[in-house]
């Protein structure tokens, strides 16, 4: 294959794919319908004058008979008054006046035929005009519906796309933020176990272990204090429950 050649087929290719896109079927079919109504109109415009010329040669052939007639009655008026060559004369004429009756009599069958012909074409073709109208609608209809269904479609294709993206998003954040409070925990229980220096302490007791254990020994040593405070309290609430009783049964045989 040449190079021109398929430069041509390439070009028609790219041309054919270009025109399709831009072809819209609803379109072309109102155009198609547009293009048979104007045939039907043409064919109606024939019936229309051949119902013209065959109403014409009824006119002509009407005024024919009556001039047949007439030289009908010359004849035989004129037979009456003895006058052959006046009958004659009338009969002559009646003959050739006959004569173009018969043609246009002949010519009006014909047309007669012609527009039966005619009438029929135009009802099929008007009856063939009005199903290709309600094909045609329904092929808009259908068309615009699928239309539609794929506008929707590809909307939701978007949206699910742009949903992905965001659920990416939701869970990139969730596990950042995941990470941040682990972080946190983790140093605050390095802060509380002394293994990393709180900044925001003392500058006397930044650091200083032995500063803590003395504080826990401190801490514990008031707790036992305040355990021997409550135990002599209980103690002493109990002797003095007991020098009660005794009394009591002191005085008891007064």
């Amino acid at each position: 294959m040449s190079i021109m050649k398929r430069m041509g087929m390439i070009f028609r290719s790219k041309a054919n794919k270009a025109l399709d896109r831009a072809e819209d079927p609803r379109e072309t079919l109102d155009y198609s319908y547009q293009r048979q109504l104007e045939l039907l109109t043409k064919v109606r415009r024939g019936v229309a004058d051949v119902a013209t010329s065959r109403k014409r040669l009824e006119l002509q052939m009407a005024q024919l008979e009556q001039q047949v007639a007439k030289l009908q009655g010359q004849a035989e008026k004129a037979i009456e008054v003895d006058r052959e060559d006046l009958a004659r004369e009338a009969l002559t004429r009646k003959s050739g006046v006959a004569g173009q009756l018969d043609d246009l009599k002949a010519q009006h069958a014909q047309l007669a035929a012609e527009e039966e012909k005619l009438t029929l074409a135009q009802q099929r073709l008007q009856a063939k005009v009005e199903a290709f109208r309600t094909r045609k609608e329904t092929i808009k209809a259908t068309y615009t519906a699928a239309e539609a269904q794929t506008g929707i479609s590809e909307a939701l294709s978007g949206i699910g796309e742009e949903m992905g993206d965001v659920g990416m998003a939701i869970q990139r954040a969730e596990d950042k933020t995941a990470a941040m409070q682990a972080r946190a925990g983790a140093i605050d229980e390095l802060l509380a176990s002394g293994a990393l220096d709180d900044v925001t302490a003392p500058s006397g007791s930044a650091g200083d272990d032995i500063a803590r254990e003395l504080d826990a020994l401190s801490s514990q040593s008031d707790v036992e204090t305040e355990l021997l405070r409550l135990k002599g309290a209980k103690q002493v609430g109990e002797l003095d429950a007991g020098s009660d009783g005794q009394a009591g049964s002191a005085e008891q045989p007064r």
